[in-house]
């Protein structure tokens, strides 16, 4: 905080607040649940560990185009939402190489390890990466005549996850009278293309959920109507942990 341009508040612009809290309820329902421990400003676990920006860390050589990386949204970001630049000069590559083995490493090695034991007791593992969307990326839709959606399903156009778990995914939300659309305007960033391997029985979806829906993005607090949300996310949730149960055998009583 002490090296960046940007106020307490602006730095968090990017941040996915309060999403752990709307869906930690996993634990109820016999889903495991991991969260991030740090701010996606400092490193994003949602890029591969590869997308360094020369333009914000020494010594990276510029490989080819990568648009996330040129817009400053690498795997240690230049900018924030609104491409608002985190930093008043660069980092050294050596700090670059000690956030990813502090935090990107162990974060993925964990999420890798209890998708191997789901495979392993269930015969096949879903993975459902949460995420928030800022309302001002929706409201674009709702510009071409769609109807805005709450909530966007990233599946990475059926490259990432079966379109029955997608199905059962989107009928979860929908139930609960959010609006759902898939793919638009966001598809899934690098763990759904990094972790969903439908024909190998591991399926990855990306939800993102409007901002605006349950905080004040502008002062980052929880609104009026985060429990009514939170309450409709956790019906969601226990219809999505169902997702393959129906295929296991009833225990004998």
């Amino acid at each position: 905080m002490r090296r960046t341009a940007l106020s307490d508040g602006l730095i968090r612009s990017s941040e996915d607040a309060f999403v752990d809290q709307l869906f930690d309820c996993a634990h109820d329902f016999g889903a495991r649940f991991i969260k991030a421990a740090m701010p996606r400003a400092y490193v994003d676990l949602n890029r591969s560990p590869e997308e360094l920006d020369p333009a914000l860390i020494e010594g990276v050589r510029r490989q080819g185009h990568n648009p996330r990386v040129a817009s400053g949204l690498g795997v240690i970001p230049r900018v924030v939402a609104n491409g608002r630049a985190i930093y008043r000069g660069k980092i050294s590559l050596l700090e670059a190489q000690d956030r990813l083995d502090q935090y990107w490493y162990p974060y993925h090695r964990r999420l890798q390890s209890l998708l191997d034991e789901a495979h392993r007791f269930h015969g096949q593992a879903v993975l459902i990466d949460c995420h928030s969307m800022p309302h001002e990326a929706v409201e674009s839709v709702a510009r071409t005549g769609a109807r805005r959606p709450d909530v966007v399903l990233g599946d990475r156009f059926g490259a990432a996850a079966s379109g029955s778990v997608v199905d059962r995914v989107e009928a979860a939300f929908a139930d609960q009278g959010f609006r759902v659309a898939r793919n638009a305007p966001f598809a899934g960033a690098y763990i759904a293309q990094a972790y969903g391997r439908p024909s190998r029985g591991q399926h990855a979806v990306q939800v993102e959920l409007d901002r605006a829906l349950y905080m004040d993005e502008s002062r980052i607090e929880p609104n009026h109507n985060f429990d009514a949300v939170r309450r409709a996310v956790r019906a969601a949730v226990a219809e999505i942990s169902l997702i393959g149960q129906e295929r296991m055998p009833l225990a004998a009583e």
